[in-house]
């Protein structure tokens, strides 16, 4: 299993880790691209995978590298029993997209931890060894999991402090697409309105001690991601990856053959 405490403790001193987003829900490729990660995203919000393939994914990610990879999951939306059941795949944490307030933040923390500090359903599941470690988990809280906060809208921005300073928040993400389509700007990363949102968000947060992520989905945007002084990254897709390669192989050819 994933050592999800030090993952965390990691996240949370802001060192530069850097994970993949997971798309595809196969465990073949998300094995191959959790190799050598810190950490790996299956995605449930906007891609066709459902509980069994995350629960594969997680144990094709555990199985990667020499090193632990941390498997993450984000939820389709801020809701008690997804975030539950998504935890009980054996997830080292969850990313809860359109967080826009510092009570909707609680909610997510709370739905991480289990009872008194959190509405968790207890419960024998692939996260505890089948039971075999609920009582332990139980008495900890829940509090080895990791909660990751996505800030994607410009309301978001405007209450990105108090979200930040939410007690149980290890970490916030950017959202770049949704974020730069509620300013108004969609894809223009470099433009004055979406760059003076994303300082807004870093140094608000950064007050907090809660260091911010985003996503890349090429070279150009971990460079530009650097540059804007995020704390870590998610440098890729893996569809993103697949269609690349195949773009540039059927590239190559036309240029031989024509």
């Amino acid at each position: 299993m994933t050592d999800a405490p030090e993952f965390k403790r990691r996240l949370r001193r802001g060192d530069p880790v850097t994970g993949h987003w997971l798309s595809v829900g196969h465990p073949a490729v998300a094995e191959i691209c959790a190799r050598d990660a810190d950490f790996a995203v299956v995605d449930t919000e906007h891609a066709p995978t459902d509980l069994g393939d995350v629960a594969n994914a997680v144990r094709a990610i555990e199985s990667a590298g020499d090193e632990p990879t941390a498997p993450l999951a984000r939820v389709a939306w801020n809701d008690p029993v997804r975030i539950k059941r998504v935890l009980d795949t054996g997830v080292s944490g969850v990313l809860i997209p359109m967080v826009e307030d510092a009570a909707e933040a609680r909610n997510a923390v709370e739905a991480v931890r289990y009872p008194p500090e959190g509405v968790r359903g207890i419960a024998g599941s692939r996260g505890n060894d089948y039971g075999r470690g609920l009582a332990e988990q139980v008495e900890e809280g829940g509090d080895h999991l990791v909660t990751v906060v996505q800030i994607e809208t410009q309301q978001a921005v405007e209450n990105v402090g108090e979200i930040a300073a939410v007690d149980g928040v290890d970490a916030l993400l950017v959202g770049p697409a949704d974020l730069s389509g509620s300013l108004g700007v969609f894809g223009e990363y470099e433009s004055e309105t979406f760059r003076e949102a994303v300082e807004s968000v870093l140094d608000s947060a950064h007050d907090a001690d809660t260091p911010v992520g985003t996503l890349a989905t090429s070279d150009d945007e971990i460079r530009l991601w650097a540059d804007y002084g995020y704390d870590y990254q998610i440098v890729g897709v893996d569809a993103g990856y697949l269609a690349s390669g195949a773009e540039r192989a059927q590239s190559v050819y036309d240029e031989e053959m024509g």
